[in-house]
């Protein structure tokens, strides 16, 4: 099914006037099978100007490995903390982004134990337009801090014309209400999360935490909850919103309609070192001790491997959820797990992607139907 026609039905849904639709598992990443249905970047960081290399997957597979799973069974995800980089040379780093994709309903769950923090240090879990030239398609930055900064700041951004609406129900604090990321100088629409715990040394601390992004007609909300707080439906196979109480960062549709500004998405895990936000000389000192005489973000702390010790992902999983199982659009190696009801038990399947697609599509277009005869809202025509 068409990422075009998973709006048209959506719409649909919007009109039967449906709350809080239950978000089903679809698919999860984690154990030995966490790295398999992602790409590497390959290249060096072309993009946010960092001082690093973004390997291939035959690199950062082998010594020193920086993308491996641990004792502990989670995927580690990390900058090279043991090479000495020769001057006007780059450190390896990774960037992971997903060969499958999200579109309107679904939910998407990071759970990691440790974040990439330490000054030069800049690293991010979000997600991008697939294919288009940025900011066209619009990006949702769910984690994203650099240096020793006290929390996570949250983000949209898109083509002019989108914002935050004021008077919004959330717990973190707005600083820039401009998703447009010319408009707001590429800040976007920023919110910072109340809790220390939400970055740095405070996160590890308290063993970690899982943020919850909904990505629906209705709008995007992200959630963050530290270790001690994370609801017990987030360990289920179907999760409903209402469960998780007040969203961290709020976007509704009213001033920011997804339908618009956004297009179907891939999840991205990276870190860079320095570059266009970390490595700001009044950025990098404002948490980080001052630079000395003419030296540079890049000479003080990408050369030497020690400053790099705690410049890495530790993750628990990344799950996808779902309120119909095309919103996601699954690469064609990759493997689902399915979700039956409210609570249901859950397994790989090893089916197809286009397989999913026709299962769920006749479910879907039967619970349509369902829902317009007893609405009684009409006859609704849609173009294929």
């Amino acid at each position: 099914m068409t990422y075009k026609l998973q709006l048209a039905l959506a719409a649909l849904f919007s009109g039967a006037q449906l709350t809080h639709a239950a978000y089903n598992l679809v698919k999860k990443y984690e154990g030995e099978s966490f790295f398999n249905d992602w790409t590497y970047y390959g290249s060096y960081d072309n993009l946010t100007n960092g001082d690093i290399i973004w390997v291939n997957r035959s690199t950062a597979d082998v010594e020193p490995k920086l993308t491996y799973l641990n004792s502990a069974g989670n995927a580690v995800i990390k900058v090279d903390n043991t090479t000495v980089v020769p001057y006007n040379e780059k450190r390896n780093s990774v960037r992971l982004t997903s060969n499958d994709k999200i579109g309107l309903g679904t939910l998407l769950v990071f759970d990691a134990v440790h974040v990439p923090y330490g000054c030069s240090v800049w690293g991010a879990l979000w997600t991008k337009a697939v294919g288009d030239l940025w900011p066209a398609g619009g990006e949702i930055d769910i984690f994203e801090a650099v240096n020793l900064m006290s929390q996570n700041q949250m983000a949209l951004h898109t083509v002019a014309g989108c914002s935050q609406a004021e008077g919004i129900t959330q717990t973190g604090t707005t600083n820039v209400r401009n998703c447009d990321a010319e408009g707001s100088n590429g800040a976007g629409c920023t919110v910072m999360d109340p809790s220390p715990n939400s970055y740095g040394a405070p996160f590890a601390a308290a063993g970690g935490g899982v943020w919850v992004t909904e990505f629906a007609e209705t709008g995007v909300n992200i959630w963050f909850f530290s270790r001690n707080d994370v609801p017990a439906s987030l360990a289920t196979d179907s999760v409903d919103i209402a469960s998780l109480g007040t969203p961290t960062a709020a976007y509704p549709s009213s001033s920011c309609n997804p339908s618009q500004y956004f297009k179907e998405q891939e999840i991205v895990i990276d870190i860079t070192l320095c570059g266009d936000w970390a490595g700001v000389k009044t950025v990098l000192e404002s948490t980080c001790p001052a630079l000395n005489g003419t030296n540079t973000c890049y000479t003080t702390y990408v050369l030497d491997p020690k400053n790099c010790d705690t410049a890495y992902f530790e993750m628990a999983s990344v799950k996808l959820f779902a309120t119909t199982p095309s919103a996601v659009s699954l690469a064609p190696s990759s493997t689902q797990t399915s979700s039956t009801g409210s609570g249901g038990g859950s397994g790989g399947s090893g089916n197809s992607a286009a397989g999913l697609v026709d299962r769920s599509w006749s479910v879907y277009v039967g619970t349509i139907i369902s829902l317009v005869a007893s609405a009684a809202v009409g006859t609704a025509v849609l173009s294929f």
